[in-house]
């Protein structure tokens, strides 16, 4: 195994930033959502059952400790309701034929059958082989599924098992940082980050008011200043929560080693370029307010 040493600093985060949007993708297709209706699931369950479908038939207390930053009772509307329509392993094979064709739609077929691919899918492939399931829900449930045979799919298999690994890790700081849920959305949107306040309150189930005494008890903290921008201690414990995010997420890219990780980086950055170009995901989520 390589050291960590070798590794230039932040390069496995750089690296997590471009294999994520291949993975997340598909949340905002209309192809997830037209897999997910033919199973008699619709509307915001289709996102809860998707990716907790690997875990089985689980309610919404295990959703809410693994997806951590959507409010309870908003998953509590859609679940365990949704899976008296359908099962996990039917959800995971209409995810699996919706990621295929949302890929194909944004990156055509000529990039799905390239070297280039192939090549991706190996990388991220060898560097989950540095994941480790203790402690991580989410990762360790996808870890139990098959590898897809076409190189796209087991690419974005790859890009799923590293996102859900450092998610998982992510957790952990935030729960050490002492940021409950919606603190930690807050906190990510002011650091210039996360989605912007009204996408937080279209998607997470949190009201305007709630909202606001999150920042109210951050402001308590000193995290805001009263313009609702992080303070300097505010900033330091972003940095520091992604320092220990990287420190506990870096046995994959420490597995793959300094020049595979610089590749994979290359090769990731070259499909999240297309796929943001192609409209992947909705920029009024993300626009400034």
């Amino acid at each position: 195994m390589t050291s960590s040493s070798a590794l230039p600093d932040r390069a496995g985060r750089h690296c997590h930033n471009v294999l994520n949007p291949f993975h997340s993708a598909h949340y905002f297709a209309p192809e997830l959502g037209a897999e997910m209706a033919g199973l008699g699931v619709n509307g915001r369950a289709g996102y809860f059952v998707s990716r907790s479908a690997p875990m089985g038939v689980v309610g919404p207390g295990t959703v809410a400790a693994t997806f951590y930053s959507f409010k309870y009772e908003l998953i509590a509307e859609h679940l365990p309701q949704a899976w008296r329509s359908t099962t996990p392993q039917a959800v995971l094979e209409a995810r699996l034929r919706a990621v295929d064709a949302t890929l194909h739609r944004l990156l055509g077929a000529e990039a799905l059958e390239s070297p280039e691919m192939a090549e991706a899918a190996k990388l991220a492939l060898r560097a989950t082989e540095g994941c480790t399931r203790h402690a991580r829900p989410l990762y360790a449930a996808h870890a139990d599924l098959p590898v897809p045979d076409a190189p796209h799919l087991a690419y974005w298999h790859a890009a799923t098992l590293l996102r859900e690994h450092r998610g998982d890790g992510h957790l952990v700081a935030l729960l050490d940082a002492e940021l409950d849920p919606l603190e930690a959305l807050v906190t990510h949107t002011a650091s210039g980050r996360g989605m912007n306040y009204r996408g937080i309150l279209a998607t997470r189930g949190w009201s305007q008011e709630e909202l606001t005494a999150a920042q109210e008890r951050l402001r308590g903290r000193g995290l805001l200043d009263g313009a609702d921008e992080l303070t300097e201690a505010g900033a330091t414990l972003r940095k520091d929560l992604e320092r220990t995010t990287d420190r506990l997420d870096r046995a994959p890219y420490e597995h793959l080693g300094a020049a595979g990780v610089a590749r994979l980086t290359e090769l990731a950055g070259a499909f999240a370029g297309r796929l943001m170009e192609a409209g992947a995901f909705p920029a009024s989520l993300f626009d400034k307010e």
